[in-house]
């Protein structure tokens, strides 16, 4: 398995494109019930082919990722060659970017000195989608970008 398996709720929200993926294995309704008894593994496997074909899909058209922890932000624009990003960390301990008061602050603040900014852009490993997934991993979540193109309009 290259990522990760889709949980019990993912593959319930995904049950007819689960239903589409076995027919085109030509595995019925009926096969995959008795799949499932007699031989688990197999089924296991399926699973996680479906899992990564649609880890593949999804990754394959993200954008824009954000990780924001109590001191950091990390906004990456996901582009064709290469991903940027946008980093933000706060000088100021007391603050907590991860909570509405300290988000709150950060807007206020954003241009002191308690404020800091960079910038970095980076090629792709030969598996680009598996540097999304590692991101991912890592605490990253899918958006739409709306953060990473006002920190952009910003700084640059």
């Amino acid at each position: 398995m290259k990522y990760l398996r889709l949980t019990r709720q993912q593959l319930e929200e995904l049950h007819q494109e689960f239903i589409n993926f076995l027919a085109t294995q030509s595995i019925t309704g009926d096969e995959w019930e008795k799949l499932k008894k007699e031989k688990p593994e197999v089924a296991e496997e399926e699973l996680d082919i479906f899992s990564d074909l649609i880890w593949e899909g999804v990754l394959s058209k993200v954008q824009f990722l954000e990780n924001i922890s109590a001191q950091q932000m990390h906004f990456f624009h996901l582009e064709e060659k290469e991903m940027k990003l946008i980093s933000v960390k706060v000088m100021n301990p007391d603050i907590d970017l991860s909570t509405k008061e300290g988000f709150s602050w950060f807007r206020k603040n954003y241009q002191s000195d308690f404020v800091e900014y960079l910038t970095a852009s980076k090629a792709y490993s030969a598996d680009k989608n598996l540097d999304k997934f590692n991101l991912i991993k890592q605490g990253a979540v899918i958006t739409k970008g709306e953060l990473y193109q006002w920190f952009d309009d910003l700084i640059g």
